[in-house]
Formats: C-alpha cells, sequence, structure tokens
C-alpha cells in the first residue's frame, strides 16, 4: 500500500496545493488568514490571562515569557487540533472522490498532514522570528523540537485515522470529538503553568499526553533547556498504537466505506 500511496506522490502534492489555493482564492488577505487566526488569540488569551490577571510563570521573569509561552502551547495545540479535526472527517467530506476515482484512499489523510504542517510552518517561522528579534531564541535545544514534533504529528494522524473511519460508520464520533476536544484544551497546560495545580492533578496530568508534549516544547522555547525525555514516552507509545490501531482499521474497512459514504 505505501508503495502505491508513493506512487501517487504528484496526486497528493497537487492535492494540497489546490487545497490551498481554493482556501484562500477569494480572500482579499489571502495566506495571511493562517497567521492572523492564531495570532488573534493569542493577543487575546496574552491580554486576558498575562495582564487582567496577572499571571505569572515560575523561573520566567522575562517581558515576553507569558506570551513565549503561550505561543509554544497555542501552536502545537492548533497543529494537533487541526490534523485530528480534518482527519476525522476526510473521509466524508471526499465521499465523491473515494467515488469515482480509484486512488490509495490513504493519500488522504496524508494530504491532511501535509497540508497541516504548511500552515503550521508558516507561523512558527514568524514565531521565530519573534524570538530571534526580542532575543529570546533558545539556541541548540530547539533542535528538540524534531522528534517532539515528530511523536505529535504521529499521534495527530494516528488519532485522527481511527476517528475518520469510525465517523465514517458513527457519524457521532465526530460530534462527540469536537466536545471532547475543547475538554482536552483546558485539561492541558497551554494558558496556565502545570506548577499551579495541586500534586495531584500533577500527577494525573502525567496521562495526559498532550501535556507532556507541549510541556517539552515550553520547556524549550521559554526556559531554553532539553525537555524531560522520559515524558515523551507515553506519547511515543500512544502515537505508535493509534497508528496502528487507524491502519488496522482502514485496510479492515476501506472497501466498506465506500458504501456507506
Amino acid at each position: 500500500m505505501f508503495k502505491a500511496v508513493w506512487a501517487y506522490r504528484g496526486f497528493i502534492k497537487g492535492s494540497v496545493s489546490r487545497e490551498f489555493q481554493a482556501k484562500y482564492r477569494n480572500s482579499l488577505l489571502g495566506a495571511a488568514w493562517p497567521v492572523l487566526q492564531p495570532l488573534a488569540m493569542i493577543v487575546i488569551y496574552t491580554v486576558i490571562f498575562s495582564q487582567v490577571m496577572r499571571a505569572r510563570l515560575p523561573d520566567a521573569t522575562g517581558t515576553f515569557s507569558y506570551s513565549i509561552y503561550l505561543c509554544a502551547g497555542l501552536l502545537h495545540w492548533g497543529l494537533f487540533s487541526e490534523i485530528t479535526s480534518r482527519a476525522q472527517n476526510t473521509f466524508i467530506e471526499n465521499a465523491n472522490l473515494l467515488k469515482k476515482l480509484n486512488f490509495p484512499r490513504l493519500c488522504l489523510p496524508i494530504v491532511v498532514t501535509i497540508g497541516s504542517l504548511v500552515n503550521f510552518a508558516i507561523i512558527f517561522s514568524l514565531f521565530t522570528a519573534f524570538l530571534l528579534i526580542t532575543s529570546n531564541f533558545p539556541g541548540i535545544p530547539i533542535l528538540g523540537l524534531i522528534p517532539i514534533l515528530l511523536v505529535l504529528v504521529t499521534f495527530s494522524i494516528g488519532l485522527g485515522m481511527t476517528l475518520g473511519v469510525l465517523n465514517v460508520f458513527f457519524r457521532d464520533v465526530g460530534q462527540l470529538f469536537g466536545i471532547v476536544l475543547n475538554f482536552w484544551f483546558w485539561a492541558t497546560p497551554i494558558v496556565y503553568p502545570i506548577s499551579i495545580l495541586p500534586n495531584i492533578a500533577q500527577r494525573l496530568m502525567r496521562l495526559n499526553p498532550m501535556a507532556n508534549l507541549l510541556e517539552a516544547c515550553q520547556t524549550i522555547l521559554v526556559q531554553g533547556k532539553w525537555p524531560a525525555w522520559q515524558n515523551l514516552v507515553l506519547p511515543g507509545v500512544l502515537a505508535v498504537a493509534f497508528c496502528l490501531l487507524g491502519f488496522w482499521l482502514f485496510r479492515k474497512h476501506a472497501s466498506e466505506m465506500v458504501d456507506e459514504l
């Protein structure tokens, strides 16, 4: 199957390009919207939590410490949220394509992942420029984001593909996950540091794979330190597990999905 996907790499590249162009074709600001939307969210959260509520981070006294902490969490959460949300609907949204054309169905989650990574790369490039301009660039530890992103993307597409297959047969799955995602956001230390929670809550937070992944990103970008790699074991195991589960469900029900759509 992977050889077939590679043979359709031109289809994948064209789909990503067409999707990006179609999304902003009739927009005055065009490709600026992927930047403006998360930027607006970051500004809102920064004003509310940093200024109004006077939120402070332990061991971080810099002027932009909280803003960087917030960006580190929101940008990587946004990547996770975009991949999973789009992947869970990709088979339903492309029902006509699946019925009319013969191509490896696995191309669709790959298109979703690449498209989301392109948006993330644009936003993160601007964030990196901000770090350089404000003299807050973390230095060599920023390379630690590479394995973290690998785990995060693997976990996201594994979960998204699992939900995508289930959503074809049980449409409530998509609606339910939207609710779960909202609760999951606030159950993850993105706008608040994990250190403000009671000890028992901090221990329970370790069972949240996104909490571990985002804390690693925040450690690198805010403190300029290497993360605690042992905390990435659980997310790594879950990433592999969901990918295997999603691929197994996809292989098992690929033919049935076309009939259900």
